[in-house]
């Protein structure tokens, strides 16, 4: 905690200053153009990796970057969903999931999770996309398994993200994007899931630029 509250005093003497304009503006409401759910390992931090300033970015973290399909207990992840498409009118929603995450591996090795029960129900909303990789690696213990489930998770709830009535009436009408992400911790890279290719690219910057307009169509 100690660690904390000088956080908290550096950023009150000499943060805060540096961007009271910003904050001053801010105080008076929010308009945010993209919603970035990613999973809450702490070594995630979306507004750095995107380098959002405050108010750019609307954030929902959740253990394995979740999306339960529209009508399933959420936690509150469906209230922010709802929020950020009708009442702030975002652009974009961004599934981010990430290399090394102990909700994947949780998921292929349920012992690890044996003593925590909410964290075991939770996890069930992603065991469509573990029984894909279940049917393709033999050894859930390759790390290669884990790697490819990290991907197919992002992708199952890409479609469970389209069962939200407002997400699904937008992303139909061409004024909402999905995209699906995968950050790489050790190296900092970005991949994208190319719908054309049908897998996750490298999000260069030329990529990003060249980005799908709004309303492009994933696969499922």
């Amino acid at each position: 905690m100690k660690k904390v509250l000088e956080g908290v005093a550096h950023f009150e003497r000499e943060v805060f200053p540096e961007h009271r304009e910003r904050f001053r503006q801010l105080a008076r409401g929010q308009s945010p153009d993209t919603l970035l759910i990613s999973c809450s390992d702490s070594r995630v931090v979306p507004d750095l990796i995107v380098q959002a300033r405050p108010g750019e970015l609307f954030v929902c973290r959740n253990a394995g970057n979740i999306v339960p399909s529209h009508g399933r207990p959420s936690g509150g992840v469906s209230a922010t969903i709802e929020y950020a498409v009708v009442a702030l009118g975002v652009r974009d929603i961004i599934i981010c999931g990430h290399s090394d995450c102990g909700a994947m591996k949780a998921l292929l090795n349920p012992q690890i999770v044996a003593a925590m029960p909410s964290v075991a129900r939770w996890l069930r909303y992603a065991e469509r996309a573990a029984s894909v990789v279940r049917e393709n690696f033999a050894d859930v213990a390759d790390p290669r398994a884990v790697d490819a489930l990290v991907e197919e998770n992002v992708l199952a709830q890409l479609d469970n993200l389209k069962t939200h009535p407002c997400v699904a009436s937008r992303f139909g009408s061409g004024s909402l994007s999905l995209h699906g992400w995968v950050f790489d911790i050790e190296s900092g890279r970005i991949r994208t899931f190319d719908a054309e290719r049908k897998a996750f690219v490298s999000l260069t910057a030329a990529e990003y630029a060249a980005a799908p307009p709004a309303g492009e169509k994933l696969p499922g």
